[in-house]
């Protein structure tokens, strides 16, 4: 079984008949079984129409690919009260299995903790994205420090460092001391002992395989993984293993 943790549908696919669809024969070509999407309208900061829109396409295309796509609830964590309804929307009346946050508020805030105790309570991942710029971040984008102060406050909850911060040295040892927190290998390009130092830093059980697609393609993310030095079964973990346990209800 091989999960690709991070992909997105993006906004062009939302009106078409076939949603999603044209993400798959690609990743057949890698042998990749299911994919763990989410849509990201809005820019920077949406509003609350865009991240139900965002949601909408996600259900429609589990609903046409059901054995293919897990799906995120997408969250603007500026809207407390509203975020917590759509986790009920999407999460608890809905198919998705998992919360997705990007770059509109740093995850170490106040408004985070009661997504994370809804997580808590309904067993889903967060899978937050993560980023170290050498030119500076945008205003709101999370590093992995922000995600680790929240995660220090939720043990009970599992979180995904997204892309690991970029910087994916810098990012795994921030939260290599954080059980909770699985490093991603989103993103980024296929860097030579990225995989072996994600392993030796948390761990091949607290390691999960993304692509990032369709920014980065499914070959180029997945080499990162196939192609480093450690054994079969740690691969398997990391390609799938990890995941399926993470998104099973």
């Amino acid at each position: 079984m091989i999960i690709d943790c991070h992909v997105h549908i993006h906004q062009y696919y939302e009106d078409l008949e076939d949603c999603g669809g044209s993400l798959l024969p690609a990743a057949d070509r890698m042998g990749i079984d299911k994919l763990c999407v989410s849509v990201l309208l809005g820019g920077e900061q949406p509003a609350m129409e865009d991240i139900v829109r965002s949601n909408d396409t996600v259900a429609r295309a589990i609903e046409r690919y059901p054995d293919r796509y897990v799906g995120y609830c997408y969250l603007n964590p500026c809207y407390l009260l509203q975020s917590l309804d759509e986790i009920n929307r999407c999460i608890v009346d809905g198919p998705c299995r998992g919360i997705k946050l990007w770059v509109a508020m740093h995850s170490d805030q106040p408004n985070l903790d009661p997504i994370a105790d809804r997580a808590a309570e309904l067993q889903v991942p967060i899978l937050q994205h993560t980023w170290i710029k050498t030119t500076g971040n945008l205003a709101n984008e999370p590093e992995p420090r922000h995600l680790a102060a929240l995660a220090a406050r939720h043990p009970e909850v599992n979180f995904i460092c997204g892309h690991s911060g970029g910087n994916w040295e810098r990012g795994l040892k921030t939260v290599a001391d954080l059980p909770n927190v699985y490093a991603e290998l989103a993103g980024g390009d296929p860097e030579m002992g990225q995989t072996e130092r994600a392993v030796g830093l948390v761990g091949a059980e607290r390691v999960v395989w993304g692509s990032d697609a369709d920014g980065r393609s499914f070959a180029s993310q997945i080499s990162k993984v196939l192609g480093a030095d450690i054994s079969e079964t740690q691969k398997a973990a990391i390609l799938g293993g990890n995941m399926e346990r993470l998104v099973q209800r």
